[in-house]
């Protein structure tokens, strides 16, 4: 059996340290042998990931830290990103955003990350509220994807 691969990155939760873990998940990709198309899918959801994290999960407190998680299977890519959860849970529901009214004017182009991201990756969500709080959201991607999963 193959030891687990796993890196992590502690970021502070401030804008443009997202891109230290877009570049991270993008070279691991690399290595894994994925597509250069599922790695640009891969980093814009990585950042995505980060933002909310960064923004909704941690209130841009620059004190508290975002953690990446990024986990090597054989087939896929896992990406655990954690906050602190000083925005509080996540919402129950995402609904899919009505992209004609937004493009109308007629609602904020803004919340359309986990939309985004889902559109981008395998599988994407939040998961079960860590033992010391916080929100994790999981990102999947197969390095050989024939359809997408839900």
């Amino acid at each position: 059996m193959e030891a687990e691969r796993v890196v992590e990155l502690e970021i502070p939760s401030e804008l443009g340290y997202e891109k230290m873990a877009m570049q991270l998940s993008a070279a691991l990709a690399q290595q894994m042998g994925f597509e250069p198309e599922r790695i640009d899918d891969l980093k814009t959801a990585v950042s995505e990931a980060c933002l909310n994290a960064i923004e909704h999960g941690n209130q841009l407190d620059a004190e508290a830290h975002v953690v990446i998680r990024l986990q090597v299977d054989e087939d896929r890519l896992l990406v655990d990103v954690y906050d602190q959860g000083r925005g509080g849970p996540p919402p129950a529901e995402f609904p899919e955003p009505d992209i004609n009214r937004k493009m109308a004017g007629q609602e904020e182009t803004r919340r359309m990350g986990i939309y985004v991201i889902r559109q981008l990756v395998d599988e994407a969500g939040f998961v079960e509220t860590p033992p010391d709080g916080g929100n994790q959201f999981r990102i999947v991607m197969l390095r050989c994807s024939g359809e997408r999963g839900e």
